[in-house]
């Protein structure tokens, strides 16, 4: 296959005439307020949340197999019919379109020509950057041919309008609670209550298709539900009333499937005439709101100045890691990264068609790695995002989970009960995802990680003495005292081999079937680099005392370190020291006491990881099992290897120099792809491991059982990169580039996909952290 698109000037603009023929592709358009998926047949969806989508969920899969888009039709006559589309049932008309994509900085536009029809349709995509909560679709007809034409054109969007869980989830019967107004523009939707049979809410959503031509003037007819608009055979791609060019019937339209079908007067073009519609499909909890979007977004020339304004504001945001020493295509291609971890802070994980990753919300480790790039492009407003962000560690050392993107999201039993009410917080956080009290080990240590970067930026050590409420408790510390917490509990921790417990998972979600057993030498590597760091900061912080919750004390007293079940002995009586309700006292301690002892803890840490999981086939171990057996190394003749291991021994600190070397020796060997040019996550181990996770029952070479998984790679050349290895740092970035605008094998727009199949197709568009990691390494290696 030809390359998919190409670069069309410096902004990341791009072009393709073969989009359309790849079903799964799709293009984020979005403000804050509002999320839209889009494909060259303009199929996917529109929502605000979990709960409210204007058109139906779309996975990649629906992208394929239903029939929901956006669809506009024009009727010449009845034997002539058209979908400017695309989406249609006369496929040999289809055949015969001539098709363009042109797409940038968040704008997209598909035009299709056909001569038969003597029609070409301009159909221009984007959400406003002003943010009102609205797609807009202009669509512009022409005529091509050397006679006039008469045709009658309809727009017509099918229109969901409740919770992506109702799609199983008594489906019909909340259709039944749809109430439909028919307005002069269009059709206004609002479902008399949110469904859930633990607890109905009363709906306050409109979800609303209003349409107007060039001149502002509203349609001419109306169909209001998918049984007018379809006829009894409910087929969105061959409906009856436009194969039959039929009025819509008086009919009952409440309690019925939505649709916003709006057909306009016939018109009659000569030939090089046009006329254009323009469609607005959005969401909002005021009635109001949309008619001043209407009214705003009423005819083209205002249509032109928010697309102006909308390129400017996402080309700004896109050009703060260009740099002249790259190529134009390479600077193309980095502004598409530059804005990842902005429509991922918007989309969270879930909110495009590949939403394996549940309901929605970012994680705890996507709030602290997205961090990365707001701090690399503005350090000074990082500052309260991150104050922010520490009021979701519990004072046990654990965490919120789920994300939530705005605070009016908050309910009274999601937010923690006490916050500090002099500061403005940004987000809200919700305990578990998908209700299941699960822990991922890892997460303790991004926090760190990512104000490191900060300090290195700003070198505001005094963030460390800022006040942070605890999750679901009364009671408040420092910034310093929640990292002191977070990363104690797991030096205390560990399983038999003392090691830190990998209980839920760590950043391998796939990893999560050794709960009871299971330990992570790759993140204890990073617990120990995290306690060094601490060390480090209290003796540059220059104070005499520090004060911490007098519970942490049972933290810092001597123990025998060799002993894991002295060390759990240890977590066990903080915890138990963890009264609900007792007043929160504090105490100060001898910084310099402090700084040696956690010093001490992390250098205990790294020696014993050297001296306990180097493998004589020169790589470290990075888990052991259910079972508390080893997991890597050569077993029954398969050789067995993970990144991860090796990239956070190198990150770290505790791989030595020659370590290194033999690592990425051993890298390049067994994990380097020779035919796609990609580092893989792990070996195939040739077998499912039922007492290590899930992971392992993938088939090898997708997600996290072998695929090519950008996130540890980028991170990968980040560790290199870290100690001096420029060289190979750069190669190993490159790959991933290369292999991303190899279009022909990765068939996605272009981006940082999360990871690349074992045929070396992109796979999760746009919403990954290896982008800010990307940013981040292509920053030091500049």
């Amino acid at each position: 296959m030809k390359s998919l698109w190409k670069f069309t000037d410096n902004l990341g603009t791009f072009k393709s005439y073969t989009a359309h023929l790849i079903k799964t592709l799709y293009f984020p358009l979005c403000n804050e307020k509002i999320m839209s998926s889009i494909t060259p047949e303009l199929r996917g969806d529109i929502k605000t949340g979990q709960d409210s989508f204007l058109l139906l969920p779309a996975t990649r899969q629906d992208l394929v197999d239903n029939r929901w888009s956006r669809n506009f039709w024009v009727n010449i006559d009845k034997n002539k019919i058209w979908s400017a589309t695309g989406v249609s049932k006369d496929v040999k008309q289809i055949a015969a379109d001539k098709f363009l994509l042109e797409a940038g900085l968040l704008w997209h536009k598909i035009t299709r020509a056909n001569k038969s029809v003597g029609l070409k349709a301009e159909i221009l995509s984007f959400v406003p950057a002003s943010n009102e909560p609205v797609e807009i679709m202009q669509v512009t007809l022409v005529n091509i041919s050397k006679r006039k034409i008469s045709f009658i054109p309809t727009a017509a969007v099918p229109v969901y309008g409740r919770s992506a869980d109702n799609l199983r989830d008594h489906r019909h019967v909340t259709s039944l609670l749809q109430r439909i107004t028919l307005d002069e523009y269009g059709v206004i939707v609002r479902p008399t209550l949110v469904f859930n049979e633990a607890g109905h809410r009363i709906n306050k959503t409109h979800y609303f298709v209003l349409g107007c031509d060039g001149r502002s003037v509203a349609p001419q007819y109306i169909y209001p539900t998918q049984e007018i608009f379809c006829g009894d055979a409910g087929d969105l791609e061959a409906p009856e009333s436009i194969l039959k060019s039929e009025l819509p019937q008086k009919r009952s339209i409440q309690g019925r499937e939505a649709m916003g079908a709006l057909r306009f007067r016939r018109i009659i073009l000569n030939p090089g005439q046009s006329s254009s519609y323009i469609i607005l499909m959005g969401i909002s909890e005021d009635r109001r709101e949309i008619r001043s979007i209407l009214k705003k977004f009423n005819n083209p020339q205002k249509i032109k100045s928010a697309l102006d304004v909308t390129k400017k504001f996402w080309i700004q945001k896109s050009g703060l890691f260009i740099r002249d020493g790259n190529t134009q295509d390479f600077n193309n291609w980095m502004r598409w990264v530059s804005i990842q971890p902005v429509l991922r802070r918007i989309f969270g994980c879930s909110f495009l068609p590949d939403f394996d990753y549940g309901k929605g919300g970012r994680g705890w480790r996507d709030l602290w790695q997205d961090a990365i790039s707001l701090i690399l492009e503005n350090p000074k407003q990082a500052r309260t995002l991150l104050l922010n962000n520490f009021g979701g560690v519990r004072i046990d050392g654990t965490n919120a989970t789920i994300i939530l993107r705005s605070p009016g999201e908050f309910t009274p039993l999601e937010i923690s009960r006490k916050q500090n009410k002099k500061t403005k917080f940004l987000t809200g956080f919700i305990a578990d995802r998908n209700n299941l009290p699960r822990v991922w080990m890892d997460h303790g240590v991004w926090p760190l990680v990512t104000l490191k970067l900060y300090l290195q930026k700003t070198r505001d050590l005094g963030i460390l003495f800022e006040q942070a409420p605890y999750f679901g408790e009364a009671r408040q510390g420092t910034v310093l005292e929640h990292l002191l917490v977070q990363n104690l509990r797991q030096f205390y921790n560990v399983g038999a081999h003392n090691h830190v417990r990998l209980e839920g998972a760590d950043w391998n979600d796939g990893l999560d079937m050794a709960e009871e057993r299971g330990e992570s030498v790759a993140f204890s590597c990073m617990y120990a680099a995290n306690l060094g760091t601490l060390a480090r900061l209290i003796l540059e912080i220059n104070k005499k005392k520090i004060r911490i919750a007098k519970e942490l004390k049972n933290l810092l007293q001597k123990i025998n370190y060799n002993s894991a079940s002295a060390k759990r002995a240890q977590l066990k009586k903080y915890l138990f020291s963890l009264e609900p309700k007792a007043p929160a006292i504090k105490v100060d301690i001898d910084s310099r006491e402090l700084a040696a002892e956690l010093k001490e803890m992390s250098q205990w840490m790294m020696r014993h990881i050297r001296k306990k999981e180097w493998l004589k086939e020169g790589f470290f171990n990075g888990y052991y099992d259910n079972k508390s057996k080893r997991v890597e190394g050569r077993k029954n003749c398969v050789l067995r290897i993970c990144l991860a291991p090796q990239v956070f021994a190198i990150m770290s600190g505790v791989a030595t120099d020659a370590q290194i070397k033999a690592i990425m020796k051993n890298v390049q060997k067994y994990l380097f792809d020779k035919k796609l040019k990609g580092y893989r996550l792990n070996t195939d181990f040739k077998q499912e491991l039922y007492d290590l996770g899930r992971a392992f029952s993938f088939a090898y070479g997708d997600k996290e059982n072998g695929a090519i998984f950008n996130h540890m790679v980028v991170m990968y050349a980040s560790a290199l990169l870290r100690r001096g290895h420029r060289r190979e740092a750069q190669k190993i970035l490159c790959s991933i580039y290369e292999m991303a605008v190899n279009t022909g094998r990765s068939k996605i727009y272009p981006c940082l996909p999360e990871y690349f199949d074992a045929e070396g197709r992109g796979m999760y568009s746009y919403l990954t952290g290896s982008a800010s990691w990307f940013l981040l390494a292509s920053q030091k290696g500049a």
